[in-house]
């Protein structure tokens, strides 16, 4: 069973938890990281000989084209993950729209090859934002790993279907939607996708997580993490207590966690692992 490894590239202080201390017109006084993260990224998967899909900033790829070229050139996916991280919620359908057509074109001309999936800034495809998924078929995506379903208070659909399926929207092409993975315990859904989950959370339950998609469910399991997650040396932003536990918490330990994880399961883009959805859209 080979499960999808994907990789959310943007720097660290891009995320969701530090938006309201750091604006978008704040980020160029930021030192950037990015670049030597993801590279380090690469490194680490060519010797552990895994191909992941890296869902990649548009801001980072307007700013950063060669990187997306290293990543094609060795052979990995690119997909699209906005262009400025903003939650979708933040958005009208017609900016939505614009981030997403910027981006998906940003990437496709750095990296000469088509791009096929999106990846929601901080899983933001929820109750209230599924119109974006119409405008994503639309606009040439054949695939969407935006839901996670989970309860969470940044993101998260708790009731909804926990693998791949295709959605039919009114008036618009199909799209595969790919929820981030989960195990069904007590009555509710527990988070094994990796990302912060690997990183705050004992290493077995990730790993026992997958073994019962795989196994039990017959299922690939869809796992993320970020660049910045391994590096502990990244400057530290002056946030709220809450913000500071999930972003910097366990960075040294990160790296060894997903080695160990590679080294345990299967793993390849989501292109080859849902090939056969994806053939059909």
């Amino acid at each position: 069973m080979r499960n999808a490894l994907t990789i959310d590239v943007e720097d660290y202080y891009h995320v969701s938890a530090f938006e309201k201390v750091i604006p978008i017109e704040n980020w160029e006084q930021y030192e950037s990281r990015v670049e030597k993260n993801t590279d380090r990224v690469l490194a680490m998967l060519d010797d552990m000989h895994v191909k992941a899909t890296f869902f990649i900033l548009g801001w980072v790829a307007q700013r950063h084209p060669q990187l997306v070229r290293r990543i094609v050139s060795a052979q990995h996916e690119v997909a699209c993950h906005g262009y400025t991280h903003r939650r979708i919620h933040m958005l009208t359908p017609e900016e939505f729209r614009h981030e997403i057509r910027q981006a998906k074109g940003v990437i496709e001309d750095a990296g000469g090859v088509p791009v096929l999936g999106y990846r929601a800034p901080s899983y933001s495809v929820t109750t209230r934002t599924l119109w974006a998924l119409n405008i994503l078929a639309e606009e040439g995506f054949k695939y969407d790993s935006s839901i996670f379903p989970v309860r969470h208070d940044l993101y998260g659909i708790p009731g909804y279907e926990r693998f791949a399926h295709v959605l039919y929207g009114q008036g618009t092409q199909p799209i595969v939607e790919l929820p981030l993975s989960t195990v069904r315990m007590l009555g509710i859904n527990i988070p094994v996708a990796g990302g912060g989950y690997l990183r705050l959370l004992p290493y077995a339950l990730t790993h026992l997580g997958i073994r019962r998609i795989n196994h039990k469910e017959q299922q690939p399991a869809i796992i993320y993490f970020h660049p910045w997650e391994i590096d502990p040396e990244q400057p530290r932003i002056q946030a709220g207590w809450k913000s500071r536990f999930r972003h910097y918490t366990n960075l040294s330990r990160m790296e060894a966690k997903l080695r160990k994880l590679l080294s345990s399961f299967a793993f390849a883009p989501i292109r080859e692992v849902y090939a056969g959805y994806l053939a059909n859209i």
